[in-house]
């Protein structure tokens, strides 16, 4: 795993290999196992490595006899295989990330309909003139990059790019409406003007500077739900699970297990302990004096009844207040999501004894977990609603401007996911994966992973998984008003300390309580912090800050990120301090 730049001139000069630098600089906390550089014609690229897999010969570029190079931010998991499918290739190295070079030598830019994993890549082709970036299907990868009079650039994040003085870091409005409105971003741009995302699944090809083709690998499976019965659907669920679990693992280093008590964490534990002769080390948070649902009782029982090598961390209200300007920091790409907040100290402790871990992220969107699902399933007139339809500072009059525009991005994906014979469930769990999972749920889960030197692994989000899960009968994702009916049927059979079927409050994190604490004095730096107080009433926005209100309260800790976000972000200053010391400043 990895962080991965370049440049590629418009006008064929060489590039000034000083660029590398503070690309390098930048993405390093995401890599601190090697760096490798790279010079050929009007192409520069570089990368920081995290050495997962083959620890000793696996440093990028990687080159191949044509004369191609690749470096990647990528595990291919299924890189055995494909080795062993390239006949009489020689392989220079035993990394996973070198079969895809020679995919590329063989099919062509059609080399990533082959690869199973998750993955940034860049290869420059001096033959043919051309710079390929692909990333994976579900976009559990990031990938940047902008195009200036002078030349195209990519990046894994979205700050590289500025701090190599590429571009400026300038607001783009409609992208702020949608993270103020939504929590994060949709589509192809980002919050930053001129900052665009390569796409989950697509496939970019670059010839003198310019984008000249682009090609997409989709995620999900084409086609309605099939008509199968519980017993065929278990069966072929297990067989998708255990082989994705068992890809997942594939590594040279230690890994193990963020477990949050929920269904999605205890089956792969259930899959882990299964597999593993090794006792499955697993980390849990949790968050003590407070009012919201602490399900580490449960996850301690789920890990002693496997045997698990466990680990509890205490997230506190002081951990909030001093971590959070760190954290909003990390989020270059922004995505206000709380659960921000303990996956970030979770990676710190875990990155003391691992460098992988295995999570929960897209079981609830490849089974149908979320309650928004359900409604999804019923027509107007019986209560249904379209999803996110109002957006957080609704009614609440804090905006000075009206957000006209913030959902249209979401109305793209709802048009684009409407295929032919789908259902109205699996349209609402395909605009997820477009955008909610990749844009919120998986940036999060890179950049505060990544910010420790710790790979993420999602089974989950897996070709194979979708294959199997993503066209079962809607009946058998949600029953009697649970969602993740077949999950919680493979999990009563293989894990019953579990207890699959029980109602669950869902993992929260208490930052409504820990904000109206201090809401007093934290209220009026909010609104006058130079991002806040362009776009809100300031007494408006101090009135959220002692709310006891729940949409108020949402509001205020949107204001509260974005605050600290774009102080570091577009006004450019270092997180010093905690919360208040960084608004005070």
């Amino acid at each position: 795993m990895c962080g991965i730049a370049g440049i590629m001139t418009k006008d064929g000069r060489d590039p000034d290999p000083a660029v590398l630098d503070p690309f390098a600089r930048a993405l390093g906390h995401r890599c601190p196992d090697g760096e490798g550089k790279y010079l050929a014609g009007p192409v520069a690229m570089v990368q920081t490595r995290l050495a997962v897999i083959d620890l000793k010969t696996g440093d990028q570029p990687i080159y191949e006899p044509g004369g191609a190079a690749l470096i990647a931010n990528a595990e291919i998991y299924n890189y055995i295989e494909l080795r062993a499918g390239l006949n009489g290739t020689a392989h220079t190295t035993q990394s996973d990330c070198e079969p895809p070079l020679h995919l590329y030598r063989r099919d062509g830019i059609s080399f990533t309909e082959s690869l199973r994993g998750m993955y940034a890549i860049a290869i420059h082709d001096p033959a043919e003139g051309r710079l390929i970036l692909a990333r994976d299907p579900f976009g559990i990868k990031p990938l940047y990059y902008i195009e200036t009079p002078d030349l195209f650039a990519f990046a894994s994040e979205p700050q590289a790019l500025i701090a190599a003085g590429l571009i400026e870091p300038e607001l783009a409005t409609e992208q702020r409406a949608e993270l103020l409105q939504l929590q994060f971003t949709c589509g192809r741009r980002t919050i930053f003007r001129g900052i665009d995302r390569v796409l989950p699944g697509e496939t970019l090809i670059v010839r003198g500077g310019r984008i000249v083709e682009r090609r997409r690998r989709p995620a999900l499976p084409a086609g309605g739900p099939e008509s199968l019965d519980m017993e065929d659907g278990l069966r072929r669920l297990d067989r998708a699970l255990e082989d994705s679990v068992t890809m997942h693992q594939r590594a040279d280093v230690p890994y193990g297990l963020f477990l949050s008590g929920g269904i999605d964490s205890a089956t792969i534990l259930a899959l882990m302990a299964r597999l593993n002769e090794r006792p499955v080390t697993a980390f849990t948070a949790g968050f003590s004096g407070t009012q919201v649902a602490d399900e580490r009782a449960h996850a301690r029982r789920l890990a002693q009844s496997v045997g698990a090598d466990y680990h509890e961390i205490e997230f506190s209200s002081t951990d909030f207040w001093s971590m959070l300007p760190r954290i909003a920091a990390a989020m270059d790409d922004p995505a206000a999501d709380y659960a921000i907040l303990p996956s970030w100290k979770l990676a710190q402790e875990a990155a003391k004894e691992l460098k992988v871990v295995l999570c929960g992220e897209g079981g609830d969107e490849m089974f149908a977990g979320y309650g928004r699902y359900r409604s999804a399933l019923r027509p107007w007139w019986q209560g249904g609603r379209t999803m996110r339809a109002r957006g957080i500072f609704d009614g609440l009059g804090v905006l000075r401007e009206n957000s006209a525009g913030w959902r249209d991005g979401l109305s793209a994906a709802e048009a684009t996911a409407s295929d032919a014979g789908r259902s109205r469930l699996q349209i609402a769990q395909a605009v997820d994966m477009t955008d909610w999972l990749p844009n919120d749920l998986l940036t999060k889960l890179d950049r505060c992973l990544m910010a420790h030197g710790l790979e993420g692994r999602t089974p989950f989000l897996d070709m194979a998984v979708a294959q199997a899960a993503f066209r079962l009968p809607d009946n058998l994702k949600i029953h009697k008003r649970q969602g993740k009916w077949i999950l919680r049927q493979w999990l009563a059979r293989a894990l019953p300390s579990a207890r699959p079927f029980e109602r669950k409050s869902g993992f929260t994190v208490p930052v409504g309580e820990w904000i109206s604490e201090r809401g007093a004095t934290l209220g009026p730096l909010v609104a006058a912090s130079p991002g806040v107080a362009e776009i809100c009433r300031p007494d408006q926005v101090a009135a959220l800050y002692v709310s006891t209100r729940k949409h108020a309260r949402m509001a205020a800790w949107n204001l509260l990120f974005y605050a600290l976000w774009h102080r570091r972000h577009i006004e450019q200053r270092q997180p010093e301090g905690d919360v208040f010391e960084v608004l005070a400043a």
